[in-house]
């Protein structure tokens, strides 16, 4: 595997390294001594999926609260989405900053999103799948949300969602979510 720095502090970009031959390739989507060695959180006692039928479906922005963090890997399996997570961190450089990046089955590569970030995505395509690995299982109660379009965090999605949640749609803006 291959980690690759991003803008926001904590958040990395895991490309494999795949062996050819002629049989097509194998290669490592995850080692928990590799993400130990980077002090990454190593154990995901916890993996989930996300289907999409639709292309435009959005889920996000989501996080947990205290003492209930996340620290998770996503990896789009089949289709695209255009990934996005949101500095949540109080007294972090990048705080309020955001990062979106495309995950595809074709480009096999994987965001590592760290406690204290918000996620969520844009399916590109018809029938887009996530697996997510998660590091705490998950805890209903914990569960927030900021809105998808917050003014005060300005994300450039590539398109306007063709499906939201109600859940997700009713988010508050960061402000009244407590200004993270």
């Amino acid at each position: 595997m291959n980690f690759v720095d991003t803008e926001l502090a904590g958040v990395l970009i895991v490309e494999l390294q795949p062996v050819e031959d002629e049989r097509g390739f194998f290669a490592r989507s995850y080692c928990a001594a590799e993400f130990a060695a980077r002090g990454l959180a190593a154990a995901m006692p916890q993996c989930s999926v996300s289907y999409n039928a639709r292309r435009g479906t959005l889920r996000g922005l989501h996080y947990q609260a205290a003492p209930h963090e996340e620290d998770k890997l996503v990896r789009c399996t089949s289709g695209a989405v255009f990934d996005v997570v949101v500095d949540l961190r109080p007294g972090s450089p990048t705080h309020r900053c955001w990062l979106g990046v495309e995950l595809s089955a074709a480009n096999r590569r994987a965001l590592y999103v760290p406690k204290g970030f918000a996620h969520g995505f844009l399916s590109l395509e018809d029938r887009t799948e996530m697996l997510y690995m998660i590091s705490v299982p998950f805890v209903a109660g914990a569960a927030r949300g900021v809105r998808w379009n917050d003014p005060a965090l300005g994300i450039r999605w590539p398109a306007e969602p063709a499906v939201i949640s109600e859940r997700d749609a009713s988010h508050p803006l960061l402000e009244a979510a407590g200004g993270r």
